[in-house]
């Protein structure tokens, strides 16, 4: 594997869950596998748990992880072919990403959409510039259309948390918000939890709100949370702005709330959300706080998860 920006970069899905669950037990088995070895991360975003769990994975294979805020603590760079740099930005992509690759065996990128183009969020400019220009792997820690790092963790929470042998039914449900949300982890679950094929899988949100079937192919897309939910081992609360209205928050939807008693018909389901969240908009408390939530053992999960990335793509480079 030389790069992780799509579940379609990873040619054995369960291969890396394993041994992610191996470094979860055994942090340090390969502690000398990235010997010698930097790598980047680059955040045009903010971030916590991306930004400390990967940190925390490359040390554990032994490699210096430097952190780089672009724009804050770096120059605003420019992605546009053939631009005037008359503006704001102070140096363009052609210029640093490949003195960035010369520094680093390893680069990571954040990156978030805008939402103001669908167009212009599907071409991925930034992750696509990194990749072409940079000449090193490229590991996205999120894009404007997908969240792959977050997405291996889901899946590694649900291996580790369903012992029984049939297919887990699984439930992404949308959830309310303040405000515009992207479509990235809602996009990138649906497309895993497809590509690796061993779930029940429904997918459920308000009329209007329905994601972009590049990625739900496969799924049951339905617009009633309660039938969705009845029966369902794991719930994943998110929530995800209009596709095809794009961007555009369509309606409060209070109802849409996970609660207890969302769940009556579902007692044995276990509760999923990425974070950060808000508490009693999205997720209730007594949810959160209760007996069903996986979120803090998922957010922990993050370290294996990016740990087994970062250790098959030293193997492909050496």
């Amino acid at each position: 594997m030389n790069k992780f920006l799509t579940v379609k970069d990873v040619s054995d899905i369960d291969r890396l869950i394993l041994q992610a669950l191996e470094y979860k037990t055994f942090p340090f088995k390969d502690r000398t596998l990235g010997h010698g070895k930097r790598i980047g991360l680059l955040f045009f975003n903010p971030s916590m748990r991306t930004r400390l769990s990967t940190q925390i994975a490359a040390k554990n294979l032994g490699m210096d992880p430097i952190v780089l805020n672009v724009g804050q603590e770096g120059w605003a760079l420019e992605f546009a072919d053939h631009a005037i740099m008359n503006g704001s930005t102070v140096e363009h992509i052609r210029d640093a990403a490949p003195v960035l690759g010369q520094y680093f065996d390893i680069l990571c990128v954040r990156t978030f959409p805008k939402l103001l183009s669908c167009e212009e969020d599907e071409g991925e400019k930034v992750m696509n510039a990194f990749l072409k220009l940079s000449g090193v792997p490229i590991v996205s820690l999120e894009s404007t259309t997908r969240h792959p790092l977050q997405s291996l963790t889901d899946l590694i929470t649900i291996r580790e948390n369903f012992h029984e042998k049939r297919k887990p039914k699984i439930v992404m449900t949308w959830a309310p918000h303040i405000k515009a949300i992207p479509h990235c982890v809602a996009n990138s679950f649906a497309e895993w939890v497809i590509a690796e094929g061993n779930a029940d899988f429904t997918i459920a949100q308000p009329k209007g709100y329905e994601l972009s079937e590049k990625y739900t192919r496969g799924a049951k897309v339905v617009t009633d949370q309660a039938s969705a939910l009845e029966g369902a081992d794991f719930v994943y609360v998110k929530n995800w702005s209009s596709y095809e209205q794009y961007g555009k928050i369509l309606g409060d939807h209070p109802e849409w709330m996970l609660t207890e008693k969302s769940l009556e018909k579902a007692p044995h389901a276990k509760v999923m959300h990425c974070l950060p969240l808000r508490r009693n908009v999205e997720l209730s408390d007594e949810i959160l706080d209760g007996h069903r939530s996986l979120l803090t053992k998922q957010a922990a999960n993050r370290v294996c998860a990016a740990q087994s990335v970062l250790a098959h793509i030293l193997r492909t480079i050496g």
